[in-house]
């Protein structure tokens, strides 16, 4: 079967191979199956060796939705009673994350920093110090929305310093960024199917700390579809899923996973690596200027501002994109105009080279001076 390949350089969903997407079409089968079990335990058993995990202390709990379930899913369900949690919030993603706890009611401290900063590790510990409260601490690990890289591994020191459980949004780094939960301080990772894996929306995941799971039984219960203890003890006793899993999208789960291991972790993330550098290449050409500085970025995601220029139109240079097979994605900083061109999926160097001839036609169509201009 011939598909037309679209390359998406937005954040997620990536492109994906025509073997993932293949891999859905398969015979019909009741997901309480042995079979389906069998493959799913399997999964789950990848899923840890990807961040290099032990499977004596790590298991892995899938679930269906996108990947903010994730964030719902660990902050209601590892909080103790009378505790707090510390959010430390530089981008749209983290945000999510303290608007999570406001939904549940859960109390916690939204610790504030500008969206194109690294997280000061003083205030953190400070934070920490001053609310011995606080059992849980959640940041992302690439913020999606900017494309900052934040220091997850030092904050995670701090957050085991005082006795706390860290759960890091690695929705944008897992299976591209090379993870390590043990040497990354990480007590918990999260990620869908649809970003690192280059698989389909709708299965998401989380890698984490058995112990703490089987100990957060005892904590109040905040949700009973989004509960990880209630999905874990379901995966353990059963091998299923509590509630009816998506099965194609496992199946192209398990195809992604399995090209994944073939393709290789640090061979896969410099794959990722180039595309990143052929994007600023390409935009350095055009004039175009990062919000984020570049030694901060994660190598996934470009966060451009707007040119200073009347003719700039995003969603005219969008539609000329797209209708050439190109993707295109706005930004997510409420306080200037942005766009983001992203290194995820099923993509080379060779692709970001035909987007950027096609991204040059639409500045010219439109009549938008090159180099473009900044006022300041």
């Amino acid at each position: 079967m011939q598909i037309e390949r679209k390359i998406l350089l937005n954040p997620g969903p990536a492109t994906t191979t025509d073997t993932v997407k293949m891999a859905q079409i398969v015979p019909d089968i009741c997901p309480r199956e042995k079979e389906f079990a069998s493959m799913m335990k399997q999964m789950r058993e990848d899923l840890v060796r990807i961040v290099h995990g032990s499977p004596d202390k790590y298991t892995s709990v899938l679930f269906c939705g996108s990947g903010t379930i994730n964030i719902d899913v660990c902050l209601n369900s590892l909080l103790p009673e009378g505790k707090k949690i510390l959010i430390v919030n530089n981008g749209a993603y983290s945000a999510r994350a303290a608007e999570v706890c406001e939904y549940y009611h859960l109390p916690f401290i939204n610790l504030r920093f500008p969206v194109d900063e690294l997280p000061d590790l003083a205030q953190i510990e400070t934070a920490l110090k001053e609310n011995p409260d606080i059992a849980l601490v959640h940041t992302t690990h690439n913020e999606t929305g900017t494309g900052i890289l934040n220091p997850i591994r030092e904050i995670g020191a701090l957050v085991h310093k005082y006795h706390a459980v860290f759960t890091v949004d690695t929705t944008s780094t897992y299976a591209m960024r090379p993870i390590n939960i043990e040497e990354d301080q990480i007590d918990f990772c999260m990620a869908s199917a649809q970003k690192g894996l280059m698989a389909m929306t709708g299965l998401s995941f989380i890698v984490g700390n058995r112990e703490i799971i089987k100990k957060s039984a005892e904590y109040p219960k905040r949700s009973y579809y989004c509960n990880l203890y209630l999905q874990y003890h379901f995966f353990e006793t059963t091998g299923e899923m509590h509630f009816t899993p998506p099965v194609q999208t496992i199946y192209a789960a398990r195809q992604a996973i399995r090209e994944y291991f073939a393709e290789g972790e640090e061979t896969k993330w410099q794959r990722h690596l180039s595309v990143f550098h052929a994007i600023h290449e390409g935009l350095d050409r055009l004039g175009f200027k990062d919000i984020i500085k570049r030694k901060w970025q994660a190598g996934l995601v470009v966060s451009v501002r707007y040119p200073d220029d009347a003719n700039w139109d995003f969603e005219k240079i969008h539609d000329y994109c797209y209708d050439r097979g190109f993707t295109i994605y706005p930004g997510k900083i409420s306080s200037q105009n942005t766009f983001r061109l992203c290194a995820l999926g099923a993509i080379t160097t060779e692709d970001i080279k035909n987007f950027f001839d096609i991204f040059e036609e639409a500045l010219k169509k439109y009549e938008i001076k090159i180099p473009v201009q900044y006022n300041d």
